[in-house]
């Protein structure tokens, strides 16, 4: 099915007015993105934080009137529109566009991640199949790689872990492939906890290998290891309860963080933990250490 679109240039303060404009005037659906390169990186919780320069693309039939659909945005807005063009949207099997987008990642000498519609390039190695959806944690993102590389050189045979955090649910499914005993995740959105235990399927996982709870219903029992790939902000919040829930001589793996927000984040583990170097991909660093006091 073909498709029209509405793109327009505007800034953060018409954003919300101009969508309502176009969704009125029949818009199936309204994309916002960056116009002026200016990264959001760290929003503050609960914050929808926009871009000072903003595109908006409206979607619409291709059956409507291009002329008639402008003037009831104009109308609806109150006033000229700014910057636009109208451009037709190629028809494409979508779902299959959307999937070429995913492709294996290596994440060391011994892991993979791979989309479940994709052959694992080494099937000998241990591959995590996860597919894109709406919890965080895929291994495109740095952090994400960060951390599975992490993994990728540790001895986990027997541990106990927690994935603080666990969004897809993806750290602590590659834990439990690489030998933990048992893995435990903890998220403060419902989604994430139903997608780590549909992953935690996909990969062929025992039922109990890793339950999943919202934060104040997650056990305060210690673990080897604790990882938590979040943001610094509330790594540096849930430093106490990170610290308390990982046991003596126990490894924390964090990750979510700003190369200019590490010293930060260490600042508040420093008292009980060393640290190893810190690793660093693009902006994002992760960050490593033993619990030795």
């Amino acid at each position: 099915m073909p498709w029209l679109q509405l793109k327009l240039i505007t800034t953060r303060k018409q954003t919300e007015t101009l969508e309502d404009a176009l969704l009125s005037a029949g818009a199936c659906s309204v994309t916002l993105e960056d116009n002026a390169d200016q990264p959001i990186l760290e929003p503050g919780l609960g914050e929808t934080p926009l871009w000072d320069q903003v595109k908006l693309t409206g979607l619409f039939d291709a059956e409507i009137d291009t002329a008639i659909t402008t003037s009831i945005i104009t109308r609806a807005l109150g006033t000229e529109l700014p910057e636009h063009h109208w451009e037709q949207l190629e028809d494409k099997d979508w779902e299959r566009e959307w999937m070429s987008n995913y492709h294996p990642i290596c994440c060391g000498d011994r892991l993979w991640i791979c989309p479940s519609w994709c052959e694992p390039p080494e099937p000998e190695k241990i591959n995590i199949l996860l597919d894109p959806g709406l919890a965080f944690g895929t291994g495109t993102h740095p952090t994400t790689f960060l951390c599975m590389e992490w993994l990728n050189d540790q001895v986990l045979d027997g541990l106990d872990v927690i994935d603080y955090g666990c969004g897809s649910g993806i750290l602590g499914i590659a834990a439990l492939k690489l030998g933990a005993k048992r893995a435990l995740g903890v998220d403060i959105d419902p989604q994430a906890l139903i997608a780590t235990k549909d992953n935690a399927a996909r990969n062929h996982l025992a039922t109990d290998a890793m339950p999943v709870y919202l934060p104040k219903q997650a056990p305060e029992s210690e673990a080897d290891l604790v990882l938590a790939n979040i943001l610094a902000g509330p790594l540096a919040e849930l430093a106490p309860k990170l610290t308390a829930l990982t046991r003596p001589n126990g490894l924390l793996c964090l990750s979510g963080i700003l190369a200019t927000q590490a010293e930060a984040v260490m600042d508040a583990y420093r008292e009980q933990f060393d640290f190893d170097p810190i690793a660093q991909k693009d902006e994002w660093v992760r960050i490593t250490g033993r619990k030795v006091r």
